[in-house]
């Protein structure tokens, strides 16, 4: 085999879609905005279901980007395997809702928050797995458990800055109109 076949055998073969860390950090916060939208819908569990739609929108389009193939099954069992820890405390903060006036009040807050800080941490935990040339198929859960908990808390505080914004502010008037 002489050296023109070489290279263009190696130029043939496929290299993973990296190299979009900024445009998917700046898609990641459009959908926690979203997700934080949601959490206000005053309608107890409501937030969760739209919270989880969110979530996999979000990873389709990261997919999408990264140009990696999704199954809605794989991206709502992946992203339930993350979550397992936190569902106990969002499913409380929903169902807090169910109390008329503080209760609604507390709920909304600590569900905003919350499903601001899980959506930042599921987008940046397979911005990296993509970022490294992951897919669907290798992604291992156990593996990235303590970064996403390191991201979780993280994305409280990037929740808490983007709580004030006036993108959720207009989030906010959507959901609730």
């Amino acid at each position: 085999m002489s050296a023109e076949e070489i290279v263009e055998q190696e130029e043939q073969i496929e290299t993973p879609n990296v190299g979009h860390e900024e445009e998917a950090n700046n898609m990641v916060k459009n959908y926690i905005i979203a997700s934080m939208g949601a959490a206000l819908v005053p309608v107890p569990l409501f937030d969760m279901v739209a919270l989880t739609g969110i979530q996999l929108k979000m990873l389709h389009s990261l997919a999408k980007l990264y140009d990696v193939k999704f199954t809605k099954n794989l991206g709502k069992s992946l992203i339930g395997s993350l979550l397992g820890g936190i569902v106990p405390t969002s499913t409380a903060a929903s169902l807090s809702k169910a109390v008329p006036g503080v209760g609604t009040t507390a709920g909304v807050i600590g569900m905003s928050a919350i499903g601001g800080a899980a959506t930042y941490a599921i987008g940046r935990v397979f911005i990296q797995h993509f970022e490294s040339g992951g897919t669907f198929l290798d992604f291992n859960p156990e593996k990235v458990r303590e970064y996403f908990k390191a991201e979780f808390e993280r994305g409280k505080d990037v929740a808490n800055e983007l709580q004030d914004s006036d993108e959720v502010k207009a989030e906010a008037e959507k959901a609730t109109a």
